[in-house]
């Protein structure tokens, strides 16, 4: 039965053509506009935002023309300023149809005295055409002629520069990202106007040919990390592009990791302060976000309010969330070891105080634990994907009123719902999102291990975890760097940030070239002497 419905299926695709087939049998363009218009309806399946339409140009109209474009996806007052007005009245008043004496005289015209816009391409085959089509361009084909134009005219809908969301801040600038490629660029560009910034734009999806964009300064990037991020891209082969973590999954160079290492923003002030220091930027068109590479753990920990406020106000706010990162780890499955196997580093009072708040509750503190972490994590979840309005409110006013019933009930103790609503506050203070879901995977690691084999156990994972982390690369670079390999010079900018007059050189293992931000440096400002 197999082997019937296998033959019949290789007698179907070898009897029935598909559309593409005949597009590839007939590539180029034939001098019939009728012809050319009929094989552009028939790919597309007659859609309805395809626009088509048929002019004739020249002062006697001796000219037929064709205009196809997609709906939507062009700026329509665009279409009736610069190519009907150019082709219908401008061609009539020049008696451009009398002055040519061959066919590629009035292609030539055409481009240098007819139409007045700045981004046009010859095309010659249905590929191209359909590729700047379905970009946001407009056709023009000539009856009579092989070969036609394609005019750049990208507009439509717009969601436009808006506030950030995710990376909020108090000082500095608020604008964000949107879904346009072009929009995105633009906002770099106003915060780099250099010539040295520069960018490079492919198509990757066999259905989708989504732009994707990489951006990097010339002379502060490192040659050879450019070059990987061009290799890995050339290698993507897939359908379809819709968002930057396809672009992140499919090139990044630990696959099996819970710690992110591709860092992503949506800030553009974010993305020049990368790019100068010798990173590389990853856009998508679609996507208000981008990709920033090479990505190192201590990056994570970094946001844009660290450069904009004073050196000793960051200081402390970057040590808060180191602690915090640890709190968020370890803090359960700390309570879990103490009050399970290591008893004797209690307090007498605190312990006779939690043996009475545990007294009776029916369940293990691992079990105690895990019931309540995996409470907060759906309603967590929950106020995520239900409307904005009540999303907050729902988590917010559910944890409360949970936790109270539940230490009434008797199922969990109190102690256990102030530890778990610290180690969910905790969570928030890492400053990327992504981070914090590998703290939250790998904090009930932690309570195994802790429930298992107590601070043992906690000390085997940690040291375990460190390990992974400094076995991690992001394009070459040491994810754990400049700790591990240690770097004398990136301790500046860590734990500690030092004011920008001594934040001169640049990360050496990342940019590895041109390392000092300007060539003589400004010394430490000397405060003013009284008079």
């Amino acid at each position: 039965m197999r082997r019937i419905k296998k033959s019949f299926k290789n007698r179907r695709s070898q009897s029935l053509p598909t559309q593409n087939d005949q597009i590839k049998n007939k590539e180029q363009f034939s001098e019939n506009l009728k012809e050319n218009i009929q094989i552009v309806k028939e790919a597309l399946g007659n859609s309805d935002d395809i626009i088509i339409r048929e002019i004739s140009i020249g002062k006697e109209s001796s000219i037929k023309a064709g205009i196809i474009y997609t709906e939507g996806l062009i700026d329509t007052p665009s279409i009736q300023n610069f190519i009907l007005e150019s082709l219908m009245l401008d061609v009539q008043d020049s008696g451009l149809d009398k002055s040519i004496t061959n066919k590629k005289d009035l292609l030539q015209l055409m481009k240098d005295s007819v139409l007045t816009v700045g981004d046009l391409t010859d095309i010659t085959d249905y590929s191209t055409l359909f590729t700047s089509l379905l970009s946001g361009s407009v056709i023009i084909l000539l009856d009579g002629y092989t070969q036609g134009f394609a005019i750049s005219m990208k507009g439509g809908k717009d969601r436009g520069v808006t506030e950030a969301t995710t990376e909020s801040t108090v000082r500095g600038p608020k604008e964000a990202y949107s879904e346009s490629l072009r929009t995105n660029t633009a906002l770099l560009r106003r915060k780099v106007n250099d010539r040295n910034l520069w960018l490079e734009t492919k198509k990757i999806g066999t259905v989708t040919k989504t732009d994707v964009s990489i951006a990097y300064i010339k002379n502060i990037a490192n040659d050879k990390v450019v070059e990987e991020v061009r290799r890995r891209l050339d290698r993507i082969e897939i359908d379809g592009i819709l968002e930057t973590g396809y672009i992140e999954e499919l090139i990044q160079d630990e696959t099996y990791t819970p710690f992110p290492t591709m860092f992503t923003t949506e800030r553009p002030d974010v993305t020049a302060a990368n790019l100068l220091e010798g990173r590389i930027a990853i856009f998508v068109d679609g996507t208000p976000h981008s990709l920033i590479v090479p990505s190192l753990f201590v990056q994570f920990f970094q946001t844009a309010d660290d450069y904009y406020q004073r050196a000793d106000i960051v200081t402390l706010l970057r040590i808060l969330r180191f602690i915090g990162f640890f709190i968020a780890l370890l803090g359960p499955s700390l309570y879990i070891a103490i009050t399970t196997f290591h008893q004797e580093m209690l307090p007498t009072p605190l312990l006779i105080n939690l043996a009475a708040q545990r007294e009776g509750v029916p369940f293990p503190a691992f079990i105690e634990a895990l019931m309540m972490e995996v409470t907060f994590e759906i309603l967590r979840e929950a106020g995520v994907r239900m409307p904005r309005t009540i999303g907050q409110a729902v988590s917010i006013v559910g944890t409360l009123v949970i936790g109270t019933a539940a230490v009434d009930a008797g199922i969990v103790s109190a102690a256990m719902v102030i530890v778990v609503a610290i180690t969910a506050i905790s969570s928030f203070i890492v400053s990327s999102f992504n981070l914090s879901i590998s703290v939250r995977m790998l904090r009930f690691i932690f309570m195994g291990l802790a429930a298992s084999f107590g601070l043992f156990g906690m000390i085997v994972g940690l040291i375990a975890l460190t390990l992974h982390l400094c076995s991690l690369r992001s394009f070459g670079v040491p994810y754990m760097s400049p700790l591990a390999p240690f770097n004398i010079e990136g301790q500046k900018d860590v734990f500690i940030r030092f004011p920008h007059w001594g934040l001169f050189s640049r990360p050496r293992l990342i940019s590895q070239k041109n390392l000092k931000r300007e060539d003589n440096p400004s010394p430490k400002p000397e405060s003013r002497k009284r008079k």
